[in-house]
C-alpha cells in the first residue's frame, strides 16, 4: 500500500518541465513574502488610526486595483508576452510595496494601494500563460496544482512570519514583501529564458476555433467565467466570513482558527497534484470534476447551519479543501486550454477576474446578509449559488468536453 502510494506520487510529479517547477519556485519565493494583506485592516486601524470604514474603503479599492490590474495584464501579455509582464509587474509591484509603507494620508493610501494592486496583479494572467506555454496538454493541469501548492506552502509560510514581524514593527511587513517580491523578479530575470517566438499547430479541418475568438465573444466560456464567479462567490468568505463565525458563534480561539487555515494549505501541499493526477487518469468530463468540487463547497456552508455538531468547524475545513483541491485546477486548466497564444492572456485575465470580483463583493455582501439575517442565512444563500455552480459546470462540460480536452491538434510548441 505504502509502495502504490509512493508510486503515485512520483507518477504525479513526473514529466513537469524545468520551466514549471522554476515558476512555481518563483511563486513560492513571491508568497512567502504574502504578508501585508493578512495585517493590512489591523495596520491602517493600530497604527494609522484610521477607522473600520476607512480600513473598508482601502480595502475595496484594494480589490478595485486587483481588478483591473488583472484585465489590463491580460491585455499586456497577448501583445508583449508573458515574459516581460510577469518580470515587471513583480519589479514594481515590490517598489511599490516598499513605499507603501511611507504613505499615511487616507487618500494618498487609497490612491497608492490601487496603484499597487494594479500593477502586482497584472502577473496573474502573464503568470498563467506562461505555465500554459511550458507545460504540455497532458501535464497542462498538474502543472496548475504544482503553482497552487506553491502559492499555499508560501502563504502558509509567509502568514506565520508575517504575524512574528507584526509584533516587532508593521514597518518590517513592507519591506519583507517588498523585497521578496524584487527576489522573485532576479530568479525570474536570470533562470528562465526569454521565450522564442510561439508557433501555433492550426486545426485545419475546423477553421473556426473557440480558441480563434475573443473570449469576450465566446458564449461557452462567458457561460463558464458566470460559473467560476458564483464558486469564487462561495470560497472567498473562507477567509472571512467563516472565521468570524468560527470566532463569534463556535467560540474557537484565534490560534485554533489559524491551525484550521493552515490544515488547509497543509492538506493541498500533500495531496493535491498526486488526486488531480490520479483523477486525470479515469475522467474525462473534467468541469464536472469542478461541478462536484462546487457541490462539495455547497455542502461545507450547509454543516455550517449546524453549530451544534461536534467538530462541526473541523468538517467544515476538510470538506472546503476537498471542493477546492477538485474545482480549482481543473477550472483554471479549462481556461487555459481554451485560448490560443494570440488571446491566451485574455482568457486568463477574464478567469482570474471572476477571482477578483468574488473577493471584493462576497465578503462585503456575506457581511450585510449575516448582519439582517443572521450566518445560517447567509450559509444557505451561498449553498444554492454553489449548487447551481456545480449544475451548470456539469452541463457545460458534457457539451465541450470534446472541445476543451487537450490534443496534439491545438497545442503550442513549449520552450
Amino acid at each position: 500500500m505504502i509502495q502504490q502510494t509512493l508510486r503515485l506520487y512520483r507518477r504525479a510529479y513526473t514529466g513537469l518541465s524545468p520551466s514549471v517547477w522554476l515558476l512555481a519556485g518563483v511563486m513560492l519565493i513571491n508568497r512567502i513574502g504574502t504578508m501585508v494583506l493578512p495585517y493590512l485592516t489591523l495596520y491602517m486601524t493600530e497604527r494609522l488610526h484610521f477607522s473600520v470604514a476607512q480600513a473598508g474603503i482601502v480595502m475595496a479599492v484594494f480589490g478595485s486595483g486587483a481588478f483591473i490590474g488583472t484585465f489590463i495584464g491580460g491585455r499586456l501579455t497577448d501583445r508583449f508576452g508573458f515574459y516581460y509582464i510577469q518580470l515587471l509587474s513583480l519589479l514594481f509591484g515590490g517598489l511599490a510595496l516598499i513605499g507603501l509603507q511611507f504613505v499615511t494620508n487616507f487618500y494618498a493610501l487609497c490612491v497608492s494601494v490601487f496603484l499597487f494592486t494594479l500593477l502586482g496583479d497584472a502577473f496573474r494572467p502573464a503568470n498563467q500563460a506562461a505555465l500554459t506555454h511550458y507545460a504540455t496538454p497532458e501535464t497542462r493541469t498538474r502543472s496548475f496544482s504544482l503553482n497552487r501548492l506553491a502559492i499555499n506552502l508560501g502563504w502558509t509560510i509567509g502568514a506565520s512570519l508575517g504575524g512574528f514581524l507584526a509584533q516587532l514593527d508593521y514597518h518590517l511587513l513592507f519591506w519583507a514583501d517588498g523585497l521578496t517580491c524584487l527576489l522573485a523578479a532576479l530568479v525570474l530575470f536570470v533562470r528562465l529564458p526569454v521565450p522564442a517566438r510561439q508557433i501555433i499547430a492550426v486545426n485545419h479541418t475546423d477553421p473556426i476555433q473557440p480558441a480563434q475568438l475573443s473570449p469576450y465573444r465566446d458564449r461557452a466560456y462567458l457561460f463558464f467565467t458566470v460559473l467560476a464567479t458564483l464558486y469564487f462567490m462561495g470560497f472567498m468568505q473562507f477567509f472571512s466570513i467563516v472565521t468570524l463565525y468560527f470566532q463569534e458563534v463556535l467560540h474557537l480561539t484565534k490560534a485554533r482558527i489559524g491551525l484550521l487555515m493552515s490544515l488547509n494549505g497543509l492538506l493541498i501541499v500533500l495531496i493535491e497534484v498526486a488526486l488531480v493526477y490520479s483523477l486525470e487518469q479515469r475522467i474525462r468530463n473534467r468541469l464536472a470534476l469542478a461541478g462536484i468540487g462546487s457541490l462539495l463547497l455547497g455542502v461545507s456552508y450547509l454543516l455550517m447551519t449546524q453549530s451544534q455538531l461536534a467538530g462541526v468547524a473541523l468538517w467544515a475545513v476538510l470538506v472546503i479543501t476537498a471542493s477546492e483541491m477538485l474545482a480549482m485546477p481543473f477550472m483554471q486548466s479549462f481556461a487555459a486550454n481554451r485560448g490560443s497564444v494570440q488571446n491566451r492572456g485574455q482568457y486568463l485575465a477574464l478567469y482570474s477576474m471572476a477571482g477578483a470580483l468574488a473577493q471584493t463583493a462576497s465578503p462585503a455582501l456575506g457581511a450585510q446578509i449575516v448582519a439582517r439575517f443572521g450566518f445560517s442565512t447567509n450559509w444557505l444563500v451561498l449553498a444554492c449559488l454553489t449548487t447551481l455552480a456545480a449544475a451548470g459546470f456539469w452541463w457545460l462540460g458534457q457539451r465541450e468536453t470534446p472541445a476543451h480536452l487537450p490534443d496534439t491538434h491545438s497545442s503550442v510548441a513549449s520552450v
